[in-house]
Protein backbone atom coordinates (compact mmCIF):
# COMPACT_ATOMS: atom_id res chain seq x y z
CA UNK A 1 0.00 0.00 0.00
CA UNK A 2 1.54 3.46 -1.01
CA UNK A 3 2.11 5.88 1.77
CA UNK A 4 2.15 9.38 2.07
CA UNK A 5 4.75 12.06 1.79
CA UNK A 6 6.54 12.49 5.27
CA UNK A 7 5.54 16.35 4.88
CA UNK A 8 1.65 15.41 4.41
CA UNK A 9 1.76 12.93 6.84
CA UNK A 10 3.26 16.00 9.16
CA UNK A 11 1.08 18.48 8.15
CA UNK A 12 -2.29 16.55 8.22
CA UNK A 13 -2.17 17.17 12.20
CA UNK A 14 -1.48 20.33 12.00
CA UNK A 15 -4.16 21.17 9.70
CA UNK A 16 -6.68 18.95 11.85
CA UNK A 17 -5.62 21.11 14.95
CA UNK A 18 -5.92 24.23 13.30
CA UNK A 19 -9.29 23.43 11.54
CA UNK A 20 -10.67 22.95 15.02
CA UNK A 21 -9.30 26.14 16.73
CA UNK A 22 -11.10 27.67 13.58
CA UNK A 23 -14.65 26.20 14.60
CA UNK A 24 -13.94 27.39 18.47
CA UNK A 25 -13.57 30.63 17.73
CA UNK A 26 -15.87 30.84 15.34
CA UNK A 27 -18.32 29.10 18.02
CA UNK A 28 -17.05 31.55 20.42
CA UNK A 29 -18.09 34.63 18.29
CA UNK A 30 -21.08 33.04 17.72
CA UNK A 31 -22.60 32.53 20.97
CA UNK A 32 -21.50 35.50 22.78
CA UNK A 33 -22.54 38.03 19.96
CA UNK A 34 -24.88 36.71 17.88
CA UNK A 35 -24.99 35.80 14.27
CA UNK A 36 -24.73 39.37 13.61
CA UNK A 37 -21.71 41.99 13.14
CA UNK A 38 -23.70 44.61 15.70
CA UNK A 39 -22.93 41.77 18.69
CA UNK A 40 -19.44 42.17 17.74
CA UNK A 41 -19.36 46.24 17.52
CA UNK A 42 -20.85 46.39 20.98
CA UNK A 43 -18.03 44.56 22.58
CA UNK A 44 -15.34 46.50 20.28
CA UNK A 45 -16.85 50.04 21.05
CA UNK A 46 -17.25 49.34 24.88
CA UNK A 47 -13.82 50.37 25.91
CA UNK A 48 -14.67 53.49 23.39
CA UNK A 49 -17.07 54.58 25.24
CA UNK A 50 -15.70 53.50 29.02
CA UNK A 51 -12.76 55.78 28.13
CA UNK A 52 -14.65 58.94 26.76
CA UNK A 53 -17.51 58.56 29.44
CA UNK A 54 -14.34 59.63 31.75
CA UNK A 55 -13.22 62.55 29.07
CA UNK A 56 -17.49 63.44 29.58
CA UNK A 57 -16.85 63.61 33.40
CA UNK A 58 -13.97 65.18 33.22
CA UNK A 59 -15.24 67.83 31.22
CA UNK A 60 -18.85 68.15 32.98
CA UNK A 61 -17.15 69.32 36.40
CA UNK A 62 -14.26 71.68 34.29
CA UNK A 63 -11.26 69.64 35.67
CA UNK A 64 -7.71 69.16 33.74
CA UNK A 65 -6.11 66.18 32.89
CA UNK A 66 -3.63 65.30 35.62
CA UNK A 67 -1.10 64.82 32.75
CA UNK A 68 -0.40 67.26 29.66
CA UNK A 69 -3.36 69.56 27.94
CA UNK A 70 -5.20 66.50 26.54
CA UNK A 71 -7.91 64.91 28.62
CA UNK A 72 -8.62 62.34 25.62
CA UNK A 73 -5.40 61.48 25.63
CA UNK A 74 -4.03 61.02 28.91
CA UNK A 75 -7.76 58.67 29.93
CA UNK A 76 -6.99 56.26 26.88
CA UNK A 77 -3.02 56.16 27.06
CA UNK A 78 -4.45 54.92 30.59
CA UNK A 79 -7.50 52.88 30.34
CA UNK A 80 -6.84 50.85 26.77
CA UNK A 81 -4.05 48.73 27.95
CA UNK A 82 -5.09 48.23 31.80
CA UNK A 83 -8.77 47.03 29.60
CA UNK A 84 -7.05 44.87 27.66
CA UNK A 85 -5.15 42.84 30.07
CA UNK A 86 -8.60 42.59 31.95
CA UNK A 87 -11.00 41.95 29.06
CA UNK A 88 -8.09 38.83 28.63
CA UNK A 89 -7.82 37.56 32.32
CA UNK A 90 -11.61 37.69 32.38
CA UNK A 91 -13.11 36.40 29.33
CA UNK A 92 -10.65 33.34 29.19
CA UNK A 93 -11.79 32.58 32.82
CA UNK A 94 -15.25 32.40 31.33
CA UNK A 95 -14.71 30.44 28.42
CA UNK A 96 -13.93 27.32 30.18
CA UNK A 97 -17.03 27.87 32.02
CA UNK A 98 -19.14 27.84 28.70
CA UNK A 99 -17.52 25.84 26.59
CA UNK A 100 -16.30 22.65 29.07
CA UNK A 101 -18.99 20.54 27.45
CA UNK A 102 -16.92 20.50 24.69
CA UNK A 103 -13.84 19.08 25.80
CA UNK A 104 -15.65 15.68 25.98
CA UNK A 105 -14.98 15.57 22.72
CA UNK A 106 -12.16 13.82 21.78
CA UNK A 107 -11.01 16.73 19.18
CA UNK A 108 -11.08 19.41 21.59
CA UNK A 109 -8.95 20.25 25.14
CA UNK A 110 -8.87 22.39 27.64
CA UNK A 111 -6.35 24.02 26.29
CA UNK A 112 -7.93 24.38 22.67
CA UNK A 113 -11.20 26.35 24.62
CA UNK A 114 -8.46 28.28 26.35
CA UNK A 115 -6.51 29.39 23.34
CA UNK A 116 -9.40 29.98 21.15
CA UNK A 117 -10.31 33.07 23.56
CA UNK A 118 -7.08 34.09 24.20
CA UNK A 119 -6.74 34.91 20.22
CA UNK A 120 -10.67 36.14 19.99
CA UNK A 121 -10.01 38.48 22.72
CA UNK A 122 -6.68 40.18 21.22
CA UNK A 123 -8.45 40.65 18.02
CA UNK A 124 -11.24 42.06 20.06
CA UNK A 125 -8.50 44.41 21.42
CA UNK A 126 -6.90 45.22 18.42
CA UNK A 127 -10.20 46.59 17.17
CA UNK A 128 -11.11 48.14 19.98
CA UNK A 129 -7.69 50.31 19.23
CA UNK A 130 -8.04 51.12 16.54
CA UNK A 131 -11.60 52.51 17.55
CA UNK A 132 -10.29 54.65 20.01
CA UNK A 133 -7.21 56.25 17.95
CA UNK A 134 -9.74 56.46 14.84
CA UNK A 135 -11.98 58.55 17.17
CA UNK A 136 -9.25 60.95 18.78
CA UNK A 137 -8.48 61.74 15.33
CA UNK A 138 -12.31 62.89 14.72
CA UNK A 139 -11.96 64.66 17.49
CA UNK A 140 -8.89 66.83 16.77
CA UNK A 141 -6.38 64.41 19.32
CA UNK A 142 -3.38 62.95 17.98
CA UNK A 143 -3.00 58.86 18.86
CA UNK A 144 0.37 58.46 17.38
CA UNK A 145 3.14 58.23 20.59
CA UNK A 146 6.82 60.26 20.94
CA UNK A 147 7.89 56.32 21.42
CA UNK A 148 5.88 54.24 19.04
CA UNK A 149 7.93 50.97 20.18
CA UNK A 150 7.80 51.64 23.46
CA UNK A 151 3.66 52.32 23.06
CA UNK A 152 3.82 48.82 21.05
CA UNK A 153 5.54 46.68 23.81
CA UNK A 154 3.25 48.02 26.32
CA UNK A 155 0.40 46.86 24.67
CA UNK A 156 2.00 43.47 24.00
CA UNK A 157 3.20 43.38 27.78
CA UNK A 158 -0.78 44.05 28.29
CA UNK A 159 -2.16 40.85 26.47
CA UNK A 160 0.98 38.66 28.13
CA UNK A 161 -0.41 39.94 31.68
CA UNK A 162 -4.00 39.30 30.58
CA UNK A 163 -3.17 36.03 29.04
CA UNK A 164 -0.99 35.23 32.52
CA UNK A 165 -4.04 35.95 34.72
CA UNK A 166 -5.76 34.36 32.58
CA UNK A 167 -4.64 30.53 33.04
CA UNK A 168 -4.32 31.25 36.61
CA UNK A 169 -8.24 32.52 37.06
CA UNK A 170 -9.10 29.13 34.96
CA UNK A 171 -7.11 26.63 37.64
CA UNK A 172 -8.53 28.66 40.60
CA UNK A 173 -12.46 28.17 39.34
CA UNK A 174 -11.53 24.58 38.67
CA UNK A 175 -11.70 24.34 42.42
CA UNK A 176 -13.36 27.21 43.51
CA UNK A 177 -15.93 27.87 40.72
CA UNK A 178 -17.59 31.33 43.01
CA UNK A 179 -13.93 33.20 42.04
CA UNK A 180 -15.56 34.13 38.74
CA UNK A 181 -18.18 37.10 41.05
CA UNK A 182 -14.98 37.21 43.06
CA UNK A 183 -12.44 38.35 40.31
CA UNK A 184 -15.36 40.70 39.14
CA UNK A 185 -15.40 42.49 42.40
CA UNK A 186 -11.39 42.47 42.09
CA UNK A 187 -10.83 43.66 39.32
CA UNK A 188 -13.41 46.98 39.62
CA UNK A 189 -10.35 47.35 43.04
CA UNK A 190 -7.70 46.72 40.61
CA UNK A 191 -8.98 49.17 37.93
CA UNK A 192 -9.39 52.12 40.41
CA UNK A 193 -5.71 51.44 41.93
CA UNK A 194 -4.22 51.60 38.05
CA UNK A 195 -3.64 54.74 37.57
CA UNK A 196 -6.16 55.17 34.64
CA UNK A 197 -8.12 58.57 36.55
CA UNK A 198 -4.74 60.09 38.17
CA UNK A 199 -0.57 59.79 37.64
CA UNK A 200 0.66 57.42 40.55
CA UNK A 201 3.87 59.29 40.05
CA UNK A 202 2.32 62.23 42.14
CA UNK A 203 1.53 59.87 44.84
CA UNK A 204 3.59 60.30 48.44
CA UNK A 205 6.73 57.96 47.70
CA UNK A 206 5.94 55.49 50.55
CA UNK A 207 2.00 55.07 48.69
CA UNK A 208 3.78 54.81 45.24
CA UNK A 209 5.93 52.12 46.42
CA UNK A 210 3.69 49.51 47.70
CA UNK A 211 1.23 50.80 44.38
CA UNK A 212 3.81 49.61 42.09
CA UNK A 213 3.36 46.01 43.12
CA UNK A 214 0.62 46.00 40.82
CA UNK A 215 1.61 45.25 37.19
CA UNK A 216 -1.94 46.86 35.93
CA UNK A 217 -0.77 49.91 37.38
CA UNK A 218 2.87 49.31 35.66
CA UNK A 219 1.15 48.87 32.18
CA UNK A 220 -1.03 51.84 32.15
CA UNK A 221 2.46 54.13 33.14
CA UNK A 222 4.33 51.88 30.15
CA UNK A 223 1.95 53.23 27.60
CA UNK A 224 1.98 56.49 29.23
CA UNK A 225 5.59 56.92 28.99
CA UNK A 226 5.56 56.18 25.30
CA UNK A 227 3.20 59.59 24.62
CA UNK A 228 4.91 61.62 27.82
CA UNK A 229 8.33 60.87 27.68
CA UNK A 230 9.45 64.26 29.99
CA UNK A 231 7.54 63.15 32.70
CA UNK A 232 10.05 61.06 33.73
CA UNK A 233 7.69 57.74 34.53
CA UNK A 234 9.68 54.79 35.67
CA UNK A 235 8.75 51.48 34.81
CA UNK A 236 9.77 48.16 35.79
CA UNK A 237 9.23 46.32 32.53
CA UNK A 238 11.18 43.15 33.52
CA UNK A 239 8.66 42.91 36.46
CA UNK A 240 5.26 43.45 33.89
CA UNK A 241 6.55 39.92 31.58
CA UNK A 242 8.04 38.22 34.12
CA UNK A 243 4.51 38.18 36.37
CA UNK A 244 2.68 37.20 33.06
CA UNK A 245 5.23 34.46 32.22
CA UNK A 246 5.23 33.16 35.35
CA UNK A 247 1.66 33.41 36.42
CA UNK A 248 1.00 31.72 32.55
CA UNK A 249 3.09 28.60 33.41
CA UNK A 250 2.01 28.06 37.07
CA UNK A 251 -1.58 28.47 35.31
CA UNK A 252 -0.94 26.12 32.65
CA UNK A 253 0.46 23.50 34.95
CA UNK A 254 -2.37 23.41 37.91
CA UNK A 255 -4.76 23.23 34.20
CA UNK A 256 -3.23 20.31 32.63
CA UNK A 257 -2.07 18.44 36.49
CA UNK A 258 -4.73 19.23 38.37
CA UNK A 259 -7.65 20.53 36.66
CA UNK A 260 -8.20 18.41 33.81
CA UNK A 261 -7.50 14.95 36.12
CA UNK A 262 -10.67 16.62 38.77
CA UNK A 263 -13.07 17.40 35.92
CA UNK A 264 -12.02 14.40 33.43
Amino acid sequence: MPTLPKAESQKDPIESYLHVLHALMLRDMRTRFGASLWGYGVVVLWPCVHVFMLIAIYTFQKLAAPLGDNRALFFATGAVPVLVFQYISREVMKAVIMNRPLTYYPQVKLFDVILARILVEIVTGFLAMIVVCSTLIIIGSDPIPSQPFTAMCGYVAAIILGIGIGTINVAIIGFFPGWLIGYALFSIILYVSSGVMFLPSYMPDKIYYWMKFNPALQLAEWVRSAYYPYAGIQVDYLYVIMFGLTSAAIGLFIVKHVVSKINS
